[in-house]
């Protein structure tokens, strides 16, 4: 037993920003007490649940594919950033590797370090992607679920949280019904599809979408593809990458008018030079640079990732107009549901108290998880 802890501020909730008082007590949070009036202009710190980065190759000069040590040092590098749990994702890649970073992240979970971000498991973005919708993944790793003995699969599945799918692709929804049923989440993207195409995967089981407009189908007039199906679909999640860079910001309050709150969700998609001053990498095999602030494929305009984190996203989301709230859920809450995680996500009693507090202009100036202070600006 430790002793309760009381931590007091602007508390970012489902529905308001309300100043008040969490009491936590061995890692959980034992009561709120907020009151009823908005504290938006008080002088207190944010109090908000920790950030989930449910898609996120890499971060710190740590690349998620790299093994024990650079998962180490990437969780430690998020949780600075405000993010308490996450998803070390992987590139299309051949299977033999995708084993080994499935292998790799199962045997790391149960030692990872207290002081990074919480792993909940892992996200496959590939292979079974449309080759002309590949954007920067590796042409000679894709595949085609029909071409897939499933038993091939059987090694990447537990551990699995995430998995992204292009629908039209020949068994893809035999695929998607598949994993639906062994729980894992299917999103659709690197996707060519039709709005016919879309509309089925996400009847097949589908609940979200990669990346919303980048390496998918979109809003053509006379052709609308996945991107619009997805926009459409109340039930359906949407990835956004709040960079500026991915999805014009003029085209974020589209996005916010158009899908329900609880599913808008905050991804980084950052690779390994994400929050260093590196302007080369790599994602997966293929080299990458930054260019004003935008990660392409080395010598090309092929965005390759990001170099955000997703305090950088909530930022740029409340810059923009959305409510603090909104985008604090589209950070922690939303990602959780979309995941069926009930402990986190959320200041509420009985929650574990995965906490960030942001100072007036929304930085990251301390982080607790379980409880315990893990990580200070």
């Amino acid at each position: 037993m430790t002793a309760p802890t009381e931590i007091v501020g602007r508390l970012v909730l489902e529905d308001r920003v309300a100043r008040g008082r969490v009491l936590v007590e061995d890692g959980i949070i034992a009561s709120v007490d907020a009151e009823d009036r908005d504290a938006r202009d008080d002088d207190l710190p944010f109090i908000v649940p920790g950030s989930v980065d449910l898609h996120v190759h890499g971060f710190g000069g740590h690349d998620a594919m790299g093994g024990r040590e650079a998962l180490d040092g990437m969780a430690r590098a998020l949780l600075r950033r405000g993010v308490t749990s996450f998803l070390p994702s992987a590139v299309s890649a051949p299977l033999d590797d995708l084993a080994t970073f499935a292998d790799a992240v199962r045997a790391w979970r149960p030692v990872a370090p207290d002081d990074g971000a919480e792993p909940l498991g892992f996200n496959l973005e590939g292979p079974f992607l449309a080759p002309g919708r590949r954007g920067a993944h590796d042409a000679t790793a894709l595949r085609t679920p029909a071409e897939m003995d499933p038993a091939a699969l059987e090694p990447l599945l537990e551990g699995l949280r995430l998995i992204t799918i292009a629908p039209e692709l020949p068994g893809a929804l035999e695929l998607i019904a598949g994993l639906n049923g062994r729980g894992v989440v299917v999103s659709l993207g690197h996707s060519a599809a039709s709005s016919d195409e879309a509309r089925r995967g996400y009847a097949a089981g589908a609940r979200s979408t990669t990346h919303l407009f980048n390496a998918m189908s979109g809003l053509d007039h006379r052709a609308p593809g996945l991107a619009l199906t997805a926009l459409l679909d109340d039930e359906v999640a949407v990835e956004l990458i709040a960079d500026g860079h991915h999805v014009a910001r003029e085209l974020w309050p589209l996005v916010i008018r158009l899908k329900p709150p609880s599913r808008l969700l905050l991804v980084s998609d950052a690779l390994a030079i994400a929050g260093t001053p590196a302007a080369r990498g790599w994602i997966g095999q293929l080299a990458c640079e930054v260019v004003d602030g935008r990660a392409v494929l080395a010598g090309t305009e092929t965005l390759a990732g990001s170099v955000i984190g997703l305090d950088d996203a909530v930022r740029n989301l409340v810059g923009a107009g959305i409510p603090l709230h909104d985008a604090v859920a589209a950070a922690s809450t939303n990602p959780c549901d979309l995941l069926g995680l009930t402990d986190r996500g959320r200041i509420a009693e009985g929650q574990q108290a995965d906490l960030v507090e942001l100072d007036s202009r929304l930085r990251v100036t301390r982080v607790l998880r379980a409880g315990a202070p893990r990580a200070t600006a």
